[in-house]
């Protein structure tokens, strides 16, 4: 008993030891700058400075990271989201939610600057937006029943609506098919048309740069066609 007393005794001590070498060595510290200080503001001063700017580029980068996080993760719910629906249950969307689906699928991608600026006056545009390699891009959003064919002057209205905006790359997104003349328009100006097939690819994953090397890669096969017309004829 008298050991442990003696114990906690001494490393009582030795803390107030510590303690005073502690406000000792302060102490000195302090008398010495305010003697020399004419001689070594320049270096505290510059000290501070870097310690300062090395903690606020620490908080920078960190701020940095943590709005990237919950960025990646509001994609990658967003992601989820668009996965979750199909084909069926888009068919059933209304013009404006057609528009909010395609954007979402934008921003999944990486796209930036993603906007609607659908309306009675679109001049030929619904959506607005930065593809992700930094080109300018605008959509068109055509919510029509797979039994309906896209004409060739809504390609065209699209084509005017490129140069209207002043963009680099015109996209036409459609829930049903081009007719084969509206496909060739299309390919041939350089619209990418994502038909019935290459949405559903898109929704389900796919990159919507990577539909470009599809383009104009046709609307399904004889036995797609057939089972097409099962379905909704």
């Amino acid at each position: 008993m008298a050991a442990r007393k003696r114990g906690r005794w001494v490393a009582r001590e030795r803390r107030k030891e510590r303690l005073k070498t502690g406000l000792i060595g302060g102490v000195g510290c302090l008398v010495l700058l305010v003697v020399f200080w004419k001689v070594v503001w320049p270096y505290f001063v510059g000290g501070l400075a870097l310690v300062g700017g090395a903690a606020a580029g620490w908080w920078s980068w960190r701020t940095d990271q943590l709005v990237k996080g919950r960025d990646h993760q509001w994609r990658r719910n967003e992601a989820l989201k668009a996965g979750h629906r199909s084909l069926t249950e888009v068919d059933t969307m209304s013009g404006g939610e057609f528009e909010d689906f395609v954007v979402d699928l934008c921003r999944r991608d990486g796209c930036t600057e993603v906007r609607r600026v659908g309306g009675s006056h679109d001049d030929g545009a619904d959506v607005l937006g930065r593809l992700p390699d930094g080109r300018s891009m605008v959509i068109q959003c055509k919510r029509y029943s797979p039994k309906s064919r896209i004409p060739s002057r809504e390609v065209r209205d699209l084509l005017g609506a490129r140069v209207h905006f002043k963009v680099d790359v015109a996209i036409f997104v459609t829930t049903t098919y081009f007719t084969g003349p509206s496909e060739r328009t299309a390919v041939q100006n350089g619209v990418i048309a994502v038909h019935r097939d290459h949405l559903g690819l898109w929704n389900n994953g796919v990159s919507l740069l990577s539909l470009s090397e599809v383009n104009g890669a046709g609307q399904g096969d004889r036995r797609h066609r057939a089972r097409w017309k099962e379905t909704y004829e």
